[in-house]
């Protein structure tokens, strides 16, 4: 039922960090958790960037298996909720943290991780979602129950070219508000960003400074994935009552700013975690995408690239190379 060796990218201990290789493991490898899936295809996302390339302090024991993201298809099952031949995918839980993860041909994990992939979608569709498009879900959610309607205004999506920010720029254009999208390639990306429904372009530059505690009113939506400065600033021209979700610090950590954006404009920051979120909301997440997601531009959206190639593509999109998203054929 499960081969004697497959392949997987590993973190381990590579001279003096922690860094994944592409290795081949075995059944024994694997966790003893209920459910045997067989992986089709991971992502490629910031947090596996780091995790792979040993520039940042994602796995927390190793060796362990990367991939914060997983699509497949259920080989053998413990737990009743699930039988051979469903459909599955993991987001986050812990996944290249904690827990063995994604890139790997094979893999065991808990029941309760588990997401049905909606009718609408193939594996290789569901991953190009992946998490950053589960995630640039999230956000448009919560926009939506703080109140903001298509109308009221215009929604930044800041790291508008990144994996996030493509995918939210796609959703909100969907639901028919109207975006301005932020990025460090503007004029390089207008077809693309335009392409996903953007009206406006900006470069980054103009919200990656030092910002005044208020300054005029320009957004009355935000979807910012990048922290520090730009997070910042964009609360500082947020309108009065407007939404900011905030879900990445790709730009750092920190935030400085000031209460005035929040106590003179009435300005809500909902902050989103999609690693562990319920169930129920990765549920209607998910049903969103698959009642939203425009195949044709999905299409547009990604490529598919080998799982050999990650080592070299973890440094591209750390050092901001990468546009949209990238599917990762675990079984190449």
């Amino acid at each position: 039922m499960i081969p004697a060796s497959f392949p997987a990218i590993v973190a381990r201990q590579l001279d003096g960090r922690t860094r994944g290789e592409l290795v081949t493991i075995g059944p024994g490898d694997l966790p003893s958790e209920p459910v045997l899936v067989k992986v089709d295809y991971s992502t490629l996302n910031y947090k596996d960037g780091l995790a792979v390339s040993g520039r940042g302090k994602i796995c927390r024991t190793t060796p362990l298996i990367c991939g914060i993201d997983l699509a497949g298809t259920v080989v053998e099952s413990a737990d009743r909720s699930f039988a051979a031949g469903d459909r599955v995918l993991v987001n986050g839980f812990g996944l290249s943290e904690k827990y063995p993860g994604g890139y790997s041909a094979y893999q065991r994990l808990k029941s309760e991780w588990l997401v049905r992939i909606p009718q609408a979608f193939t594996a290789e569709q569901a991953m190009a979602i992946g998490t950053a498009g589960y995630t640039a879900m999230l956000c448009v959610l919560a926009i939506q129950d703080l109140g903001l309607r298509p109308g009221d205004g215009t929604v930044l999506v800041t790291g508008a070219s990144g994996g996030v920010g493509s995918v939210a720029i796609m959703l909100l254009a969907r639901l028919g508000y109207h975006v301005t999208a932020a990025s460090g390639r503007a004029s390089a990306n207008r077809d693309f960003l335009t392409g996903l429904g953007a009206s406006d372009l900006i470069d980054r530059s103009e919200l990656a400074r030092a910002a005044r505690p208020l300054e005029s009113e320009r957004w009355s939506g935000v979807v910012d994935s990048v922290g520090s400065d730009t997070l910042a600033t964009a609360l500082a021209q947020t309108r009065y009552e407007g939404v900011v979700a905030a879900c990445g610090l790709a730009g750092g950590a920190e935030l400085p700013t000031s209460v005035m954006p929040f106590i003179l404009r009435g300005v809500t920051l909902r902050g989103i975690d999609s690693v562990m979120a319920s169930l129920s909301r990765r549920q209607r997440a998910w049903q969103a995408l698959a009642d939203l997601v425009p195949l044709d531009k999905l299409g547009t959206l990604y490529e598919i690239r080998p799982m050999s190639r990650l080592p070299d593509l973890a440094h591209q999109i750390l050092d901001g190379r990468i546009r949209g998203r990238v599917v990762i054929d675990v079984n190449r």
